[in-house]
């Protein structure tokens, strides 16, 4: 269940909210004046979230330029990281 905190706790409870986002890894919803109005969460929640929407991105491209025909055989993917990475290139 969603934990939600008036604007007021955040102000007078920040550490507690704080080691709530943390250690539980949740956000926190805070509302103002009754209403949603933002979320809160610990950093390494947040890169993890950030990570995901990239990598979907990323996911979302490749998907996008193998239906437009822009593809090769992994094996020749393969072929070229090996040797990208045997040059030093990484």
């Amino acid at each position: 269940m969603p934990r939600i905190q008036s604007s007021t706790d955040l102000r007078n409870n920040y550490n507690d909210i704080s080691t709530f986002c943390r250690e539980s890894r949740e956000p926190v919803f805070i509302t103002k004046n009754g209403q949603g109005d933002m979320a809160v969460m610990s950093m390494e929640v947040y890169e993890i979230l950030t990570g995901k929407l990239e990598l979907y991105n990323l996911l979302d491209e490749g998907r996008a330029a193998a239906l437009a025909g822009r593809k090769r055989p992994y094996k020749d993917v393969f072929a070229d990281l090996e040797q990208e990475l045997a040059d030093g290139n990484f």
